[in-house]
C-alpha cells in the first residue's frame, strides 16, 4: 500500500504551520511523509505518481476550540469547484484535490489517490507570525500519534486484505 503523509501550512502565519510542525516530528515506516508546506502545486504533481491513501495534516476550521484535532475523510467523488487559479505557493488542499483531477485525466492517469484523510487541527491564530499558539503547540505531539495510529490501522487493514 501506498501512503503519502503531507504536511501543508505556511509557517509565517502562526498555527497555519500546524501540518509542517508535525510532520517535522514523524517517524514512520510503510509511509512515505512530505513537508509540502505551501508549495500545492508541488503536491498535485506528485500525486500523479499513485498512492493509494493521502494523508493531509494541516489547520482546519471546524468551529471547535484551538487545539481540537479532527480527523475527516474527503469525499472524492463530490462534485469538483471551478478550476482553481494556479498558484504554485497558495493553494489550499482542496484546490490541489480539484487541480489532481484535471491533471490525471490530462495524462491518462486514472485515479491516482484511492483516499484522502485530514488530520487537522482547530487555530487559534492565523495572523502573520512565526510559531504556533499554545493549544496548537499542544496538539501537535497527539497529532503524531494519531498520523502514526492512522497509517498503522492502514496498513492492518491492507495486510488482512491480502490475507
Amino acid at each position: 500500500m501506498r501512503i503519502l503523509v503531507a504536511g501543508v501550512g505556511n509557517i509565517f502565519l502562526s498555527d497555519d504551520g500546524f501540518g509542517v510542525a508535525v510532520v517535522d516530528r514523524l517517524r514512520l515506516t510503510g509511509a512515505e511523509v512530505v513537508d509540502i508546506g505551501i508549495r500545492g502545486m508541488h503536491l498535485a504533481y506528485r500525486l500523479l505518481d499513485g498512492y493509494d491513501v493521502l494523508v493531509l495534516v494541516d489547520a482546519v476550521r471546524r468551529g471547535g476550540d484551538p487545539g481540537t484535532l479532527h480527523v475527516l475523510e474527503h469525499d472524492l467523488d463530490a462534485p469538483a469547484d471551478d478550476p482553481p487559479a494556479l498558484d504554485a505557493h497558495g493553494m489550499d488542499p482542496a484546490s490541489v484535490l480539484t487541480l489532481l483531477d484535471g491533471l490525471a485525466r490530462s495524462t491518462g492517469v486514472e485515479q491516482p489517490v484511492g483516499r484522502v484523510l485530514v488530520v487537522g487541527c482547530e487555530p487559534a491564530v492565523l495572523d502573520e507570525g512565526i510559531g504556533l499558539s499554545p493549544p496548537v503547540a499542544a496538539a501537535v505531539g497527539p497529532a503524531v500519534r494519531a498520523v502514526t495510529a492512522l497509517v498503522a490501522e492502514l496498513e492492518l487493514v491492507e495486510e488482512g486484505a491480502r490475507s
